[in-house]
């Protein structure tokens, strides 16, 4: 084996110093005797996100190689062992984060980098399953006054049926020459109140398919005991408790591992989703004012509060040893220096 570079050595320590490692089960030595891997992958991965790999900045470089990288090891060997096991479907990954935290972003590259090495994934969100308008209208009038089901986001305002039916034809994707239509959400139909998108419009994914990853804002919620237990969080939330319980037989049954991102505080929600907002505007794109984001945004809060505490200190619905990876984020969407304790 030729001598470690320099370059190389380096990488390796900078590596070895990220917080992540202990989570994701990637030992010091692994790291060093895979660095070529690892900076090939780092390569591959700063071209995706548009960095200059050998001029990245501290943020770009953290991103690479102390998130997105070690994160991406560890759904590798998840993979591994789903194989291992026996299965014979696509591996499902759910991911549990709140809204702005920069999931959408590391479900993207995730699966970019599986691609990219033969190993085919496919992207599905919680919120390509909403209620088509007329649904979401019946909804809200079966709920008059409830203003958490007046508008799409909460439990009840998705299509449990559609959903369970997408994630059971992608997992069943392994043959070449299957495949399976994704179903799309436009949020800008019926002036911003949204709509399915028409099914001629829904991308196609081909088989054979390796990895689905199924990310959103509230999965693997695992619903409050009592009606009162809810009512004491916002008097609108017992009817969404009560919706939320059957998520988990049609959804995060069909969860293989999960990924939950932690936030510090709910609350950066509002500042996540605000610069969201002016990056559209800023881009020639209509977006929301700030009391808009803050009445959107106040609609998902009594649900953090409820859920959240219970997913951070159990995981989600299904969640099982060895096969759940929570990492807690800064204000900043970095990984925190001290990670939380494994759950499951």
């Amino acid at each position: 084996m030729a001598p470690e570079s320099s370059a190389s050595s380096d990488l390796a320590e900078y590596i070895l110093s990220g917080p992540l490692l202990k989570s994701c089960a990637i030992s010091a030595e692994s790291v060093r005797s895979n660095i070529a891997e690892w900076e090939r992958l780092g390569k591959l991965l700063a071209s995706q996100l548009g960095f200059e790999h050998d001029h990245m900045d501290l943020v770009q470089r953290l991103r690479v190689y102390h998130y997105y990288l070690p994160v991406y090891w560890w759904v590798a060997r998840q993979l591994e062992l789903h194989r291992q096991s026996g299965a014979r479907t696509a591996m499902v990954l759910g991911i549990s984060a709140p809204q702005g935290c920069g999931k959408s972003t590391l479900v993207e590259q995730l699966a970019a980098l599986f691609s990219a090495q033969g190993r085919a994934a496919a992207c599905v969100s919680i919120d390509d399953f909403y209620l088509p308008a007329a649904g979401q209208a019946a909804l809200a009038a079966r709920h008059p006054g409830n203003r958490l089901l007046q508008l799409r986001g909460n439990a009840g305002t998705h299509d449990l049926e559609l959903g369970a039916q997408t994630l059971t034809r992608l997992r069943e994707l392994r043959r070449p020459g299957d495949t399976a239509a994704v179903p799309r959400y436009d949020k800008s139909a019926f002036g911003g109140r949204g709509d399915r998108a028409e099914p001629g419009s829904w991308p196609v994914v081909s088989g054979p398919l390796e990895l689905v990853l199924f990310e959103g804002w509230m999965s693997g919620f695992t619903p409050l005991r009592s009606e009162a237990e809810a009512a004491v969080v916002d008097p609108h939330l017992p009817a969404v408790n009560q919706l939320l319980g059957g998520y988990r037989a049609a959804w995060d049954e069909q969860v293989d591992c999960w990924l939950v991102i932690k936030i510090g505080d709910p609350q950066w929600v509002y500042e996540w989703r605000l610069q969201a907002e002016e990056r559209m505007k800023a881009g020639g794109r209509p977006g929301m004012s700030a009391e808009q984001v803050a009445d959107f945004v106040s609609r998902f809060m009594p649900a953090y509060a409820a859920y959240l505490p219970g997913l951070y200190a159990a995981g989600p619905t299904t969640a099982a040893p060895g096969r759940t990876l929570v990492i807690e984020v800064d204000r900043q969407r970095s990984p925190v220096a001290q990670q939380p304790e494994p759950v499951g």
